[in-house]
């Protein structure tokens, strides 16, 4: 099976504080994705999904889910990334959700491209 393994996560609070220090932005309808390039080699994903703005634990898991996928099958530069959701976002469908993450992993990887 695939595996999200651990080297491709952020975990702790100083990892997370290195993004939210010097953020750059990229904003979609449902989130708001923080980037910042990190000297691994290889792309870490960090999910800020709070109780506040999904409140469904089954919906919180769902969005989660559909983050790390997409994550995992798209080729990323160096550079750690937190997404932190907006209100309403666990009333859109799966295929919607994909399809603008699709074009907010475009405008990630430009961003790094230049």
């Amino acid at each position: 099976m695939y595996h999200f393994d651990k080297t491709r996560r952020l975990l702790t609070k100083s990892q997370y504080s290195f993004v939210f220090e010097k953020a750059n932005r990229t904003l979609t309808q449902e989130f708001t994705i923080l980037h910042r390039a990190n000297d691994l080699g290889s792309a870490r994903l960090g999910l800020a999904i709070s109780k506040k703005m999904i409140p469904k634990a089954h919906d919180r898991n769902r969005i989660k889910r559909l983050l790390r996928e997409s994550f995992r099958t798209t080729g990323l530069p160096a550079v750690d990334i937190v997404f932190l959701a907006k209100q309403g976002v666990a009333k859109v469908e799966n295929s919607s959700i994909t399809t603008r993450l699709g074009k907010a992993w475009e405008k990630v990887i430009d961003f790094y491209a230049s």
